[in-house]
């Protein structure tokens, strides 16, 4: 097979590009901009293109297929002479689905949680030595690389609602026709994309109708939104497995779970994580994996980058990081830790940086999303709303917006460094919410210090 990539440096295209290359693919790609550690990943691999910049002379007739990233656009000369030559051409997900057409698919869907479910499915799978193919958007210990495509029978996939690539608009997670899917939650995000909550909600119901006949749908319960829509719009030819928040306890900073009869102490924490993780065991246990492989495997999964992920500790004194940025994903992450740590002092400090959330109109849907935070900060760069071609975001409509009394709203981020280090971090956890990097701000010297200085 010869595969040519447009738009290679991108963070999941790169990964698929080292994928083929080791399956034994002739692999070739080029992009007009590649940054680390896409970079350094291809280049390992004798991947990285001669020269930045797009080379329509690559795009010949004996091409097997050409892969669209997001960042190509519709005139791209490479795209263009592709068309030209009746190649054929797919965006990532597309793809994806031609190398898995005779596995069972697994596809984790929803607003919030499929990172973290997609991992705990695949550590479990991994541990138990399961043969697996795997998609997920995130750095995951024990695997190194996000993407693989092998000869294995099953694939697990994150199941993304953005965009495909620039001639396919319609979501990923529409082109990977799962056997068994996982929903574990709607919540309105990417209003540049989705307008309206109506055309949101429009992209979940076609996921659930493009569910292999014979499949199963894996779904929240507790989610009131989602639990209508399946209600709404029942398939006689799938089955459906509702899921909630399984039998736990807490004791010193530490939940146990049981399922089926079967307990374990977790390495992870909060509602939302459990929901994934009975999520997870269905998906499991739909590929024959039983509750007592499942517990002792799920126990030692440490989650995966940025999701609550512990950045410094002592004795009284936690520092975290989170990707949280949507309402939704905010308000879980303040909860869990809040839950796990009833007696402890908790600073929530969220970075807005991306469409949806820099967005005056979308603020209201923050209302109580920093409620359970006992110091709250929203900091935003007036430098990621210039890079957006964004309009000037108020601090009083973030205000109005979170309705959370004592929020302190930021813009400088000197202003933010300053106050981090005025506060007093004894008996109290820290957590950092961002899918930026707070301009610039060495977050891990602070979360040294703070921990230090407790």
């Amino acid at each position: 097979m010869k595969v040519h990539f447009i738009s290679v440096g991108g963070s999941v295209m790169h990964q698929l590009a080292i994928a083929l290359k080791r399956k034994g693919y002739q692999v070739t790609g080029t992009d007009d901009e590649i940054f680390e550690p896409a970079k350094s990943n291809l280049e390992k691999e004798g991947l990285l293109p001669a020269a930045i910049g797009w080379n329509p002379d690559m795009i010949q007739p004996g091409l097997d297929a050409v892969i669209l990233g997001m960042h190509a656009k519709g005139d791209n000369p490479e795209l263009i002479k592709a068309q030209q030559l009746g190649l054929k051409i797919y965006s990532f997900p597309e793809y994806i689905y031609q190398e898995s057409i005779h596995k069972t698919r697994v596809v984790v869907g929803g607003s919030h949680g499929k990172t973290t479910t997609t991992s705990m499915i695949m550590h479990v799978l991994h541990s138990l030595h399961q043969r697996f193919d795997y998609l997920v958007g995130a750095r995951l210990e024990g695997f190194d690389q996000s993407v693989n495509i092998t000869d294995a029978p099953v694939i697990v996939c994150e199941g993304d609602e953005y965009p495909a690539s620039a001639l396919e608009k319609r979501p990923k997670f529409h082109f990977l026709f799962p056997h068994v899917a996982i929903l574990t939650g709607i919540a309105w995000d990417h209003i540049n994309v989705f307008p309206t909550f109506d055309n949101y909600l429009e992209q979940f119901r076609i996921f659930i109708n493009k569910i292999e006949k014979g499949g199963v749908l894996i779904y929240n319960e507790t989610d009131a939104t989602l639990q209508q829509l399946v209600q709404a719009g029942l398939r006689d030819d799938i089955r459906y497995i509702p899921y909630g928040v399984p039998p736990h306890s807490i004791s010193n900073g530490a939940t146990t779970v049981t399922l089926n009869g079967v307990s374990a102490t977790l390495k992870v924490f909060g509602n939302h994580n459990l929901l994934n993780l009975h999520a997870a065991f269905h998906a499991c246990e739909a590929l024959g994996i039983t509750a007592a492989q499942f517990i002792p495997a799920i126990a030692s999964f440490t989650g995966a980058a940025k999701r609550l992920e512990l950045m410094s500790t002592s004795p009284t004194t936690n520092v975290y990081r989170d990707f949280a940025h949507a309402p939704s994903k905010v308000k879980a992450t303040i909860e869990a830790v809040k839950q796990q740590y009833p007696n402890r002092k908790l600073y929530a400090i969220l970075e807005l940086h991306t469409f949806s959330s820099l967005n005056e109109k979308f603020m209201e849907e923050y209302n109580g999303a920093m409620d359970k935070a006992d110091a709250a900060v929203v900091f935003y760069a007036k430098h990621a709303l210039e890079l957006k071609r964004m309009p000037d975001l108020p601090k009083e409509k973030v205000q109005a917006g979170f309705n959370k009394p004592g929020l302190l709203v930021m813009n400088d981020k000197n202003e933010l460094w300053n106050w981090l280090q005025q506060q007093p971090y004894a008996n109290s956890n820290v957590v950092l919410m961002s899918s930026g990097n707070y301009d610039g701000l060495d977050m891990t010297a602070f979360a040294a210090k703070a921990v230090g200085n407790a």
